[in-house]
């Protein structure tokens, strides 16, 4: 299966903050998917590779963990 990438723009503008929301994020990926933040990009951007996951299970939770988070359209 293919992997999408999707990239979402965020209030995580911290490693500290990226932290609070890292064992959320790892606890959806599958083996062999991924997720990042750039912190340096001014969105303070979420990418993840994945396979299945939809955008709206990220947002939701994100979002639960107290952060923005908006899906990037190409």
């Amino acid at each position: 299966m293919n992997k999408t990438v999707l990239v979402f723009k965020t209030s995580v503008t911290t490693g500290k903050k990226a932290r609070k929301v890292k064992p959320i994020l790892d606890k959806l990926m599958h083996r062999n998917e991924k997720w990042n933040f750039d912190l340096e990009d001014c969105d303070h951007i979420l990418r993840v590779e994945a396979v299945l996951l939809q955008p709206a299970v990220i947002i939701e939770n994100v979002t639960k963990a107290g952060f923005a988070c908006v899906e990037l359209e190409d």
